[in-house]
């Protein structure tokens, strides 16, 4: 039986799940994501959110408020009479008043195996902390952060070949099969929720700009997981040393290697770096103001022998 759904999301994280519910038959009644923000090439025109883009598409009416904490977006919500809302990474608090407008709840897909990584960036800081895997669930809100009863839950290995871009990927795609499988239950009435345990409890932060700059001293396995996780945003980043200005370079993709030396130390013409235990030889890398490109077309650039150093 389909229900009378509200849609609330922003990234391209959120977009399988909305087409998902909609190809299931859902009635999405309305889609919420954040207000369109200036880009192109000269940042003048405004760019519609993903999910926006593919709102418009399917014919669904959008709202993008700068809150939802006033009587008038609250009487909005609820004129659309939603059965219930679904939230897939939409980007602003609900407050109480709209978690409880719909009959059914609020229901919101979170990219991690709750309660490890509540909070921003759980994709990130899953692989950055190298955990052997990751997840999705579906969570019926509450007013704190990520702590709402648990309804559902798939897992997903977290390889050390695995990009932030590539959990990204298949995470989304995992969570708008199990959204569609949680609306159904739902809607028989067969939903059932496990409150979060209160062990083992983890905050995914925010990914700060500051902790991008990759540590040559740390195991080769850290290094990994630490560009890894920032691949391709932020983008984990050394410079290149070398005659005058240092060259600053973004790593985003690379694999663990034999060899050993000082830290930052290119041990041969395959871009083999010495870490602090191990080694690691990249892949993908990006150097400043340029396109990212394989490894092999940036030696045939910049060729480099053993004895150069990242730092």
């Amino acid at each position: 039986m389909p229900l009378r759904l509200i849609f609330m999301g922003t990234p391209d994280f959120s977009v399988p799940t909305l087409l998902e519910l909609v190809a299931h038959g859902h009635e999405i009644v309305a889609v919420y994501t954040r207000a369109p923000k200036p880009g192109g090439r000269r940042g003048l025109q405004l760019q519609p959110t993903p999910v926006e883009d593919a709102a418009r598409k399917l014919g669904i009416p959008v709202l993008t408020p700068k809150t939802l904490k006033t009587p008038e977006a609250l009487d909005e919500f609820r004129a659309f009479d939603a059965e219930a809302a679904v939230v897939v990474a939409y980007g602003m608090i609900l407050p109480q008043a709209i978690l409880d407008a719909p009959k059914l709840g609020c229901y919101n897909l979170h990219a991690s195996l709750l309660p490890r990584w509540r909070g921003a960036a759980p994709i990130n800081r899953a692989i950055m902390d190298g955990d052997a895997d990751s997840g999705v669930m579906v969570m019926k809100m509450d007013v704190g952060l990520d702590t709402g009863d648990v309804a559902m839950a798939e897992r997903l290995a977290i390889t050390d070949s695995m990009t932030a871009a590539d959990l990204h990927d298949r995470l989304s795609r995992l969570g708008a099969d199990l959204m569609v499988r949680a609306m159904a239950a739902l809607a028989r009435g067969g939903l059932q929720l496990k409150k979060q345990s209160e062990v083992g409890v983890t905050y995914a932060a925010k990914i700060e700009k500051a902790e991008a700059r990759i540590d040559w001293t740390k195991p080769a396995k850290q290094v990994l997981r630490h560009i890894h996780g920032l691949s391709p945003f932020p983008g984990a980043w050394c410079e290149l040393a070398g005659a005058g200005e240092n060259a600053r370079v973004k790593i985003l993709r690379c694999e663990l290697a034999k060899g050993s030396g000082a830290p930052g130390d290119v041990l041969d013409d395959h871009l083999t770096i010495a870490c602090g235990e191990g080694a690691i030889r990249i892949i993908e890398l990006q150097r400043e103001g340029k396109a990212r490109m394989q490894a092999a077309d940036f030696l045939r650039g910049v060729p480099l022998k053993a004895g150069a150093k990242f730092t």
